[in-house]
């Protein structure tokens, strides 16, 4: 019986990938993707390294509020930064985003305030903001369902006649974003059959951060990732992952191409997870120290930053500011996480459907009466 590779194929040499900045913060030359690259000004490049740097912090405060018991969960994005931050940042307005649940780098670039997803992770919200404010939906939890309502959202968009139309003011496209354990989902792979057959404007990020909880990739696909796309007829792209330049300019690309009507494509972000899967997952018990290392000097964060000291764009006043702001942050979440208290329970039956609903309101009812009876026990006593 022959074996399956321990590490598919390129997936640690970097075989076909598209990288901009090397771990170093040195710029390599791309000929496709570098000049999408190259139009990043000074400010931009800034802001990436800012969200990325905020981010982080944010993520480390948050998973030491659920060790303290404040959260009932966390999932970290801890080495995932580059890829969510520079990804994001090719998103235009009206762009739609369907994130997971550890797309906290994504959130940051669209403005949702980051403490709003505390209360996700604290059990007293369904959801901390209004998707319609940012163009990005509320987490999905249940692994891979949210590629589905991704290329739906999609077709939606097509049969508005807002692509290919020419005019930026309309033209737009949907971003779903997930993980390589996704990948292995049925819901995942209905949705690219959806989205190649009515060639929806649609890009499919996946973040191959090599573990879907404690299953290695090199378990789920004897090839990478980025040939599940193109079986499904989707042009994809293999991309650095740690790398926000390329990450940023693959999206772009994959963007524009969806606006204008060319379809959908299949991303694979070649990245790590630093962290662990949740905090309920001890990551010692199915990977070595050694691994991690090797991992660490591809800090994303680490390469932008030597990126923009070597080419004089960042001086330490700036560095300095980005600092407090994160340490800024990270005070912020931790006074906003432990003033969040417990809604009614009838808040549960809130935003449910769009329009009142015969038994959601027969539900409410219930649950009304139900703890009015608590209250007629107390009074009693």
């Amino acid at each position: 019986m022959e074996q399956l590779e321990t590490v598919p194929p390129g997936l640690e040499a970097g075989e076909g990938m598209v990288q901009i900045l090397d771990a170093e913060g040195r710029r390599q030359e791309d000929p496709q993707y570098g000049p999408l690259a190259a139009e990043l000004a000074a400010e931009d490049l800034r802001a990436i390294y800012r969200d990325m740097v905020l981010t982080r912090a944010f993520d480390g405060e948050a998973t030491a509020l659920q060790r303290k018991g404040e959260l009932g969960l966390w999932a970290q994005c801890l080495g995932q930064e580059g890829a969510q931050v520079g990804s994001a940042h090719a998103l235009a307005p009206r762009d739609f985003v369907f994130p997971s649940y550890r797309e906290h780098g994504v959130a940051q670039v669209r403005g949702v305030d980051l403490r709003d997803l505390l209360p996700v992770f604290r059990g007293v919200r369904h959801g901390g903001w209004d998707p319609r404010a940012h163009n990005f939906h509320l987490y999905t939890f249940v692994i891979g369902a949210h590629t589905l309502h991704a290329v739906g959202y999609a077709m939606g968009v097509q049969r508005d006649g807002d692509v290919g139309t020419g005019d930026p003011a309309r033209d737009r496209a949907v971003v779903a974003y997930f993980g390589d354990g996704a990948t292995s989902q049925g819901d995942t792979n209905e949705a690219m059959v959806f989205a190649a057959s009515a060639n929806a404007p649609v890009v499919f990020f996946v973040q191959n951060n090599h573990w879907a909880i404690s299953v290695p990739t090199s378990t789920q696909s004897r090839v990478p990732l980025v040939h599940r796309g193109a079986g499904f007829g989707i042009p994809s792209v293999r991309v650095d992952g740690n790398d926000a330049l390329a990450c940023y300019a693959v999206t772009r690309a994959a963007l524009e191409s969806a606006r204008s009507g060319g379809g959908p494509t299949f991303i694979e972000a070649v990245t790590y997870r630093m962290g662990a899967h949740t905090t309920s997952d001890d990551p010692s018990r199915y990977r070595d120290k050694a691994e991690e290392e090797r991992w660490r000097a591809k800090d994303p964060i680490a390469r932008v930053r030597a990126y923009l000291q070597r080419e004089g764009l960042a001086d330490a006043a700036f560095l300095a500011a980005v600092d407090d702001d994160a340490a800024a942050l990270t005070e912020s979440a931790r006074e906003f996480c432990h003033a969040l208290t417990a809604p009614p329970h009838e808040r549960m039956f809130d935003h449910v459907y769009s329009a009142a609903h015969p038994l959601v309101t027969e539900e409410r009812a219930a649950e009304a009466a139900y703890q009015a009876g608590f209250a007629d026990a107390e009074g009693e006593r």
